[in-house]
């Protein structure tokens, strides 16, 4: 009876054990971390064939197995793979210098081998040199006996990684004992499902790397179109990702509950990488227009040859007065120079209205209007104004250096990229990359391009999009049109569009209060942008605490 009821004991074990090596299967299949992936095949493992510890290896493309995990219960050892402690031990060769094998070694010759090597005990083992073991041993007071070792195979058979199992425990005594058959079959049937598991992940982690250097390599195209715009694509996607961290990590304010996984870090990621793909249809004449006024020159300098024309003008009627008069000579020259004077002020007022700005005053657009009144004679005796039209509303636009046709054209950005992103077929993961790269310009209050959507149709990633291709622009230093900005004056600016209702005011908020601007800045802006800051006096700022 007693017989019966061990051998209905046995099966019950080896039929939890079939059932645990299923469940484990499925665990493998569905783990995306690889790290947690190679840290539950060995765990798994030792639960399986009942072991003391193991070691895994994996194989490197320079034909070594590199230590990824040990653990040992007796020893408390866990190192390698979750643990953050490293492991210390150098890789094992496969082959030696003259290319011969090293079959010395057991996980080395089943790895050569392609076959599993169960040791019944290693001090009695004569096949192996297990000097290394036993010089362990003696250090830690731990006796390692039994060992088995077996290889995992891909689907073609090559050998990608060694598992190893030490010292076989009796289930009921817990005394080491040799690894039986059964146990030989189980763990060699999980280690061909952990291949598997392997190559799978290490095939998404390839196509996922192959994916993302081609993203990369598109955005730095689109940057290196323009020798303005270099990194702009990275600094928001980095920025897109900073700020998205410092909303995950808000535990008060409306936006306390906001949660992100690593899939959605990886999807904003992307959003951000792509967020300006359109770009590479716009012309390079809009993208590096440094000035109001260029076009395939700086017309600027046209302009100032019309002021040697004017002072010109001016000089020959000076000499007509001095014929025509008896004014004398000291008076007129003390005349001409007051007004080759103004003229230059007046040269000098539209090359600083020339370069682009934040925003231009209507004061400032009014002497424009003035100067541009200035009448000149043309080498056919006919009088012309100083400023032609188009020169007039170019040297005026209120912002940056784009007038409405231009900045029509460099706006249609959006829709282009729109339209490539939508026509991608994306994994389940992705499917948010186009609306989060598409609404970088949308506005709260409805005002932006290119669907005029409000804050409440737009994503929160959106909008987190959006502030950070706002503040990246501002504080850019490679920008044509302006000087790298100061920090405070970024932020009173950012405020204000905040102010306007034109950026998320919490996403404002979470911004000052965790500081994202000074990791940015930190990281990105040049030392001397770094200015002195109260944040309190900021627009409409909300502190969180």
């Amino acid at each position: 009876m007693a017989e019966q009821e061990i051998k209905q004991e046995q099966i019950l074990e080896q039929f939890s054990r079939l059932k645990t090596l299923l469940k484990v299967s499925i665990a493998l299949s569905a783990e995306k971390n690889a790290t947690n992936l190679l840290e539950m095949i060995l765990k798994e493992a030792k639960k399986i064939a009942i072991a003391d510890g193991g070691t895994l290896y994996t194989r490197t493309d320079d034909n070594k197995l590199k230590f990824e995990i040990m653990l040992n219960d007796t020893l408390k050892l866990h190192t390698g793979g979750t643990s953050g402690v490293p492991v210390i031990l150098p890789p094992l060769s496969l082959y030696d210098e003259n290319e011969e094998p090293n079959l010395d070694k057991v996980a080395v010759c089943a790895a050569i081998k392609a076959e599993t090597i169960n040791i019944p005990d290693a001090y009695e083992d004569t096949e192996f040199e297990f000097s290394g073991t036993q010089a362990f041993d003696r250090q830690s007071g731990y006796h390692s006996k039994s060992f088995l070792t077996v290889p995992m195979k891909n689907h073609d058979g090559e050998v990608i990684g060694v598992l190893q199992l030490i010292n076989a425990l009796d289930p009921i005594t817990k005394k080491i004992t040799t690894f039986g058959s059964t146990e030989q079959e189980l763990v060699e049937s999980l280690a061909s499902q952990a291949a598997m598991s392997l190559v799978n992940q290490r095939l998404l982690d390839d196509q996922r790397h192959l994916f993302e250097s081609l993203i990369e390599l598109i955005a730095t195209a689109i940057d290196d179109k323009s020798p303005y715009t270099g990194g702009h694509c990275r600094r928001v996607s980095e920025l897109t990702l900073m700020l998205a961290d410092a909303v995950n990590n808000t535990n008060s304010g409306p936006l306390k509950d906001f949660t992100i996984t690593n899939e959605d870090y990886y999807e904003l990621k992307v959003a951000g990488w792509l967020h300006d793909c359109g770009k590479i249809t716009t012309p390079e004449f809009v993208i590096d227009k440094s000035t109001k006024l260029e076009t395939i020159f700086d017309r600027i300098h046209v302009i100032d040859t019309r002021f040697e024309i004017l002072k010109r003008d001016a000089e020959i009627a000076l000499l007509r007065e001095q014929l025509n008069s008896d004014t004398d000579m000291e008076a007129l020259e003390t005349k001409l120079a007051k007004k080759f004077a103004e003229l230059d002020e007046d040269r000098d007022f539209l090359h600083r209205c020339n370069q682009g700005g934040e925003f231009m005053s209507y004061e400032f657009k009014e002497r424009v209007l003035h100067i541009a009144q200035h009448r000149l004679t043309m080498p056919n005796g006919k009088k012309e104004y100083l400023l032609s039209e188009e020169e007039l509303d170019s040297l005026n636009i209120t912002k940056g250096t784009l007038n409405p046709a231009e900045r029509k054209i460099i706006n249609s950005h959006i829709d282009v990229t729109i339209s490539m992103l939508e026509n991608l077929p994306y994994p389940k993961y992705l499917q948010h990359v186009p609306e989060y790269a598409g609404g970088h310009h949308e506005r709260m209050d409805g005002t932006g391009y290119p669907k005029g959507l409000t804050g409440d149709e737009m994503s929160l990633q959106a909008r987190i999009m959006g502030v950070a291709d706002i503040f990246e622009a501002l504080t850019a230093r490679d920008r044509p049109y302006k000087q790298p900005m100061p920090l405070s004056l970024a932020l009173t600016i950012l405020g204000k569009e905040k102010q306007a209702n034109h950026i998320d005011p919490d996403l404002f908020d979470i911004f000052i209060n965790q500081k994202v601007y000074l990791r940015y800045a930190k990281k990105f802006l040049l030392p001397q942008q770094i200015d002195e800051l109260d944040v309190n006096k900021l627009p409409c700022y909300n502190s969180l605490l």
